[in-house]
């Protein structure tokens, strides 16, 4: 018997989203942005705490919530949980996106935003950063004129680390009166910077946060939106009932009780990221400024073919020739020992 399933034209039209490959274990994981140093010891503690009964039945939210909450400064209306910082952005566009409808982003920028938009059958308006990596506020300003369902901001910018300041982002969004405002904030531990304490001066406000970065939870999927209280109201509409597990939250509760292990591993990774963009350029590699847990760096020529090298090696980085040029890779700043491991390669490549 031959079947036709009724698939929507939106998926049937766009490619497939590329996981990750597998067999990355053992390998040095410099190409997504991960904590390389794992997530502190009194989460992996929570974890083992979690009894048989407590993991057959489905969690509860208030107490973990109260808890992160606090962690962020804001009350617990404020913050919704979600499935991973993935589920904190298709949130909006099951919230606000019609079929036919658009929203604005810049590129080049996290893929997720177009990925969700293409199976949301919305249309994607793109603007773009200059080959300095600036962003490019005064069109962004235009465009809102329009009125996009949504405009996605990840700020810091992933993969190109610009860092848009607190005046730009007020001016975007006084310019954006029928337009939802995400600011996509999973590195903005890096940064200093974060539109959290905006929340109740502008109803369109919303901070997409992430517990995959800085607390080294990507493997529990955690994320968290974070907006005034009634217009969270409007988002928590479009989630299940049940969106995050019960390992998720007792190990990010205790993750932020402890808090120390993320501030540490913060601090290193922003003098690593410091020091590593200083020996690549003393290499004579093109690095830009970051806010980021990563580096943007372009390579040049002979980009290609080091990354090829890199890979054998089992040095793994995000190689990015295919969309901003042959040479441009962004790199995660994991340890100072995976770190120099790939510029001793990057020195034997240039003998």
């Amino acid at each position: 018997m031959k079947v036709r399933l009724p698939v929507r034209k939106a998926i049937l039209e766009r490619r497939t989203y590329e996981a990750p490959a597998e067999g990355r274990w053992g390998k040095i994981r410099l190409d997504f942005n991960e904590n390389t140093t794992g997530c502190s010891a009194a989460a992996l503690a929570a974890l083992r705490g979690l009894s048989g009964k407590e993991l057959a039945m489905y969690p509860e939210y208030q107490a973990p919530t109260k808890i992160l909450a606090r962690y962020f400064g804001v009350k617990p209306a404020e913050l919704l949980l979600t499935n991973g910082g993935d589920d904190a952005l298709r949130v909006f566009f099951d919230t606000f996106v019609e079929p036919g409808s658009h929203i604005l982003i810049c590129e080049p920028t996290f893929p997720m935003y177009r990925y969700s938009a293409e199976i949301a059958g919305a249309r994607v308006e793109v603007l773009h950063y200059s080959k300095e990596m600036d962003f490019p506020l005064a069109d962004v300003l235009k465009a809102l004129r329009k009125k996009p369902r949504v405009f996605f901001l990840a700020n810091p910018n992933n993969p190109t680390g610009t860092l848009v300041d607190k005046a730009a982002i007020e001016k975007i969004l006084k310019s954006a009166t029928h337009t939802a405002v995400v600011l996509d904030e999973a590195y903005s531990d890096f940064s200093g910077v974060t539109g959290v304490p905006w929340i109740r001066r502008h109803p369109n406000l919303f901070i997409a946060k992430t517990f995959s970065k800085a607390a080294g939870l990507a493997g529990l999927r955690l994320g968290a939106v974070i907006a005034q209280r009634e217009s969270l109201a409007l988002v928590r509409r479009a989630l299940p009932p049940f969106p995050v597990n019960a390992a998720a939250l007792a190990a990010s509760v205790a993750a932020v009780r402890e808090r120390r292990t993320i501030a540490q591993y913060i601090r290193e990774t922003k003098r690593l990221r410091e020091w590593f963009g200083g020996e690549l350029k003393q290499r004579h590699v093109l690095v830009f400024p970051s806010a980021g847990n990563f580096l943007l760096a372009d390579f040049g020529g002979a980009g290609p073919d080091f990354f090829r090298r890199l890979t054998r090696d089992g040095i793994l980085i995000r190689e990015r020739s295919k969309d901003m040029g042959p040479g441009f890779a962004r790199i995660t700043i994991g340890t100072k020992k995976e770190l120099q491991a790939l510029l001793r390669l990057l020195d034997r490549t240039r003998r």
